[in-house]
């Protein structure tokens, strides 16, 4: 028992090290340090939607889309419709995009599907010019400012641009607050201090926009992964790009709701941190330690942090348990070590998602007293990433399609808050 209580210790201590620098992070945060662009010129973009089965969302996307104050001559939205088996690809194109069907069931995968409407594109639209591409989900809304925003950092020189992503069902139930403020955290309390600091933040699957420059060097899109958007983020760190952070571009998304689903999804992000490493380890551990690159080590630390905190949690259940089982004097101390440690974990995470929902109050689309309810459960939402360690270490996590069913406007969300 006392060898567990050691190992609970070096394992805190180590996490506590690798990740003692967010404390600067924090501090950047809540001082409001941020960079501000003025728009140099104006910039024509492709955007990039990726839709399996969605038809109940994706007209509210394009509606979202062709509203925003940005001229609209200068924005052509092109949809894969990636083996659809619902009228996805007659809604997109009612609303006004250009869309193109995907049948080819052996490379299933989002980024299997923008590589080939990026081709699409390259082959029936040479001469269109495109300065960027955005990369959105069929489930997503964007505030009618956003391209406006983002072309002010990306007219700026920088390549690569993720914006501030909310949560369009926040409130529905603890699953949905949950994302919703994990991703909050990761906009406001990462990426935002990664960007002040002149350091990289990452991509997230969804909200993003990158240079045609930029594509071109890379030879095309060619991230396969189960998190092509972790595998991205990574590449382009490890050859020296930064990607940049508009707080200003704000984007809706919809949130699962279902605990298996969660789960399910989840798992399938720890699945593909596990197939980059297994894949491009050694160039990542290079980026590391041979050209000293911080942005590298804090992409990784963070994305194997629910990796960790998992491990420490079913450690120190274990000991609780062990303790329990055998009733003596001598086990007390181990007890006690354990429930403090799973407490702290409680409190640690309470705070974090307090901090962040007292910061990003009025942006968030709920109820005061909702939020102050579900501000409670974030923790077991973070704590629930072991569940989904367990079914990304059984080996039988692959892609499957997200249902969407949340069909709301950008008016019905601000009235929501």
């Amino acid at each position: 028992m006392k060898t567990l209580s050691y190992i609970n210790l070096i394992m805190a201590a180590l996490i506590g090290a690798c990740c003692c620098y967010q404390a600067l992070y924090t501090l950047v945060r809540l001082r409001g340090r941020s960079r501000r662009f003025t728009e140099k010129s104006l910039s024509r973009f492709a955007v990039l939607i990726a839709a399996r089965n969605e038809a109940a969302v994706i007209g509210q996307l394009i509606d979202s889309i062709k509203a925003q104050d940005y001229p609209s001559s200068l924005v052509d939205i092109f949809v894969v419709a990636d083996n659809c088996t619902d009228n996805t690809a007659q809604i997109a194109a009612l609303h006004g995009a250009t869309v193109y069907q995907r049948r080819n069931q052996t490379q299933i995968g989002k980024g299997y599907a923008l590589n080939f409407l990026l081709t699409k594109i390259a082959q029936e639209h040479p001469k269109a010019a495109y300065d960027g591409f955005f990369v959105f989900d069929a489930d997503n809304l964007l505030d009618p400012g956003y391209i406006r925003e983002m072309n002010k950092v990306f007219s700026n020189g920088c390549p690569v641009v993720t914006g501030y992503r909310n949560a369009k069902n926040f409130g529905d139930n603890w699953i949905t607050a949950g994302y919703g403020l994990y991703f909050l955290r990761e906009s406001e309390y990462l990426n935002r201090p990664r960007d002040y600091l002149g350091t990289s933040c990452a991509v997230s699957g969804t909200g993003f926009l990158f240079s045609a420059e930029l594509l071109e060097k890379l030879g095309g899109w060619n991230y396969f992964a189960l998190t092509e958007d972790l595998e991205f983020s990574l590449d382009l760190i490890c050859r020296g790009e930064k990607i940049a952070y508009c707080g200003q571009a704000v984007l809706y998304d919809e949130q699962p709701t279902g605990f298996k689903q969660s789960v399910v999804q989840r798992a399938r992000w720890m699945k593909g941190l596990m197939q980059i490493l297994s894949k491009n380890g050694g160039t990542i551990l290079k980026a590391i330690v041979g050209g000293g690159s911080f942005a590298c080590y804090d992409m990784l630390i963070n994305s194997m942090a629910a990796v960790l905190m998992g491990l420490c949690v079913i450690l120190n259940v274990v000991m609780f348990g062990v303790g329990l089982a055998n009733p003596n004097q001598a086990v007390a101390p181990v007890i006690l070590t354990a429930l403090l440690a799973l407490g702290g974990s409680y409190l640690g995470l309470y705070f974090t998602g307090l901090l962040t929902l007292i910061t990003e109050w009025r942006r968030i689309p709920c109820s005061s007293h909702r939020k102050i309810l579900l501000g409670f459960t974030y923790p077991f939402f973070m704590l629930s990433f072991m569940a989904s360690l367990a079914v990304a270490m059984s080996g039988g996590t692959e892609w499957k399609p997200i249902r969407h069913t949340v069909a709301v406007s950008i008016g019905e969300l601000d009235g929501k808050r």
